[in-house]
């Protein structure tokens, strides 16, 4: 991919609906990111060349074959090719893959990206085991912890090299609870205190291992969606400027736990390299990050593995306030999965849309200031599927 053609790609709209536990069903939930995304790009629905849509289901719905759902947004989607795709948690930032390969082929002018997920309908029991689908050694299993037991697991690692992160965990959830407060999209609004998240409580119980419930990210419904156009297709109705998709990158680990470092998170960093080494851009360059938090952990794993600190720093880093959104490097300034919410499919195309509401100045309370690269990381399973997305200011 040449420097020019990164250039001349750009996020020219986006929507993205409350996340939370909703009334509307998946097909509402699309329908109202959808038409949003399309206003905001400065376009009419007839305008739309083709359509991804990020969807893990698993079955969390019984309808397992939403792509048609996303023509109900407006009568003029129709005939328009929908595909859906599932990739575990990194669903959603796979269609946007996948939609940024269509746009540079040239095939299409503008291009729709869609994530949603409507989870909180099903029983506990059956989200459990949509989850545990998404690992290969405990597929099938019913677990009350679920998804959670596997991180615990990366924490239990993560003790024995370096020391507790119980506590360096807690200021992870209580710096994006904090964050979180500032974005009305989130899906908790919970003013936590450090000490509330950094102790086991009765209102705050161990899930699994060191995992406590402020550990982990909530069930939630959402749906977010945005538009790729290249720069001189942008529409002059758009509401913002857009921004440029300055590099992206995807790998897959192995499936077998048996194959993987549970703190290396390979995939994450041979995506993360390539998306900056495409965008021509190192750490030092970006003005914030937006990072895989499924669990207070992984995020805590990944300033390592990505290098927003060196080996061994994470902690030192955190604790020095690098990550908080006054901080040299703000990470999760949305809330994160730990606070916005996590409704599986929609969650990559969240991640993007929160960055370019950054990068355009239109966070509104949780803008930062001076932002002009954001770095987006969204991973599926415990590291399976990985995508990178470095955006930039026009």
């Amino acid at each position: 991919m040449t420097a020019a053609s990164r250039e001349e790609l750009l996020i020219t709209g986006w929507g993205h609906t409350p996340f939370g536990r909703s009334e509307a069903d998946l097909e509402a939930l699309i329908g109202r990111a959808v038409r949003e995304a399309i206003a905001h790009a400065g376009l009419e629905a007839k305008d739309i060349d083709e359509v991804w849509l990020g969807n893990f289901n698993a079955g969390l719905q019984e309808f397992s074959a939403p792509s048609s759902l996303v023509l109900s947004a407006d009568e003029g989607l129709w005939g328009v090719p929908v595909t859906r795709v599932e990739n575990a948690c990194a669903s959603g930032s796979s269609a946007f893959q996948a939609g940024v390969r269509s746009a540079h082929s040239g095939l299409a002018q503008n291009v729709l990206v869609v994530g949603a997920e409507k989870m909180t309908a099903a029983p506990a029991e059956t989200v459990g085991r949509a989850l545990m689908g998404a690992d290969f050694d405990h597929a099938g299993e019913v677990s009350s912890t679920g998804f959670a037991r596997l991180f615990a697991e990366v924490a239990d690692a993560y003790e024995q090299q370096g020391g507790s992160p119980s506590d360096a965990m807690g200021a992870i959830a209580h710096k994006n609870h904090q964050n979180g407060l500032r974005n009305p999209l989130a899906h908790l609004h919970k003013d936590f205190s450090l000490d509330f998240c950094q102790t086991a409580s009765e209102k705050n119980p161990v899930v699994s291992g060191l995992l406590r419930r402020s550990d982990c990210s909530p069930v939630s419904d959402g749906a977010a969606a945005l538009v790729l156009s290249r720069a001189e297709d942008r529409s002059g109705d758009a509401a913002t400027e857009g921004v440029r998709v300055l590099g992206t990158g995807q790998a897959n680990d192995h499936v077998r736990g048996s194959q993987r470092d549970p703190l290396a998170f390979a995939g994450s960093a041979r995506a993360w390299q390539q998306a900056l080494g495409r965008a021509g851009v190192s750490v030092g360059d970006l003005s914030l990050v937006e990072l895989h938090d499924c669990f207070t952990i992984a995020e805590l794993a990944l300033y390592e593995v990505l290098g927003l600190a060196e080996a061994g720093r994470g902690i030192a880093e955190l604790e020095s306030g690098r990550f908080h959104r006054d901080g040299a490097l703000p990470v999760n300034a949305s809330g994160g999965l730990k606070s916005k919410g996590h409704p599986v499919g929609a969650t990559g195309v969240s991640q993007l849309v929160q960055a370019a509401m950054q990068l355009t100045g239109t966070a509104g309370a949780a803008q930062l200031p001076n932002a002009g690269i954001a770095a987006v990381h969204n991973m599926g399973g415990l590291g399976l599927a990985n995508n990178v997305a470095v955006l930039g200011a026009r």
